[in-house]
């Protein structure tokens, strides 16, 4: 049971514009919240459906002046580009940085490549392939 003493009367300190500025704060929030998603989908979408060329390394032999990496790529029909590859010493210096050039009609090519090096290499990393 509430009396006249306890309950703060209506229409007062501004309770209704509280309500309103409360609703308008969250339809801007709201609104805010989903172009942010529709943002984010957009640059993922974009980044995933025109990325034409893929490729990944499947082994790799190293040697005191090169390193023999097997390296699968998958691309468009029509699509040419490049992968990038890296080898690294023991250290984590990096010893080998080179592009491999891919074309031709095939969808799928899976190739040997030597990546030269100054020193004995210990790993192969693709670092990304793209298109040209």
């Amino acid at each position: 049971m509430s009396t006249a003493s306890t309950r703060l009367p209506e229409g007062r300190y501004g309770r209704a514009a509280d309500e309103r500025a409360d609703r308008t704060l969250k339809i801007v929030g709201s609104a805010l919240g989903v172009v942010l998603l529709l943002l984010v989908g957009w640059f993922g979408y974009h980044y995933v459906a025109q990325n034409k060329i893929s490729g990944q390394v499947i082994a790799f032999e190293a040697s005191h002046d090169a390193v023999r990496v097997h390296l699968e790529v998958r691309k468009d029909a029509d699509a040419s580009g490049y992968c990038t590859l890296r080898s690294q010493a023991a250290d984590g210096t990096e010893v080998g940085r080179a592009d491999f050039r891919f074309g031709g009609h095939t969808t799928r090519i899976d190739q040997v490549v030597t990546l030269r090096t100054t020193a004995p290499g210990t790993t192969a990393e693709l670092l990304g392939c793209h298109t040209s």
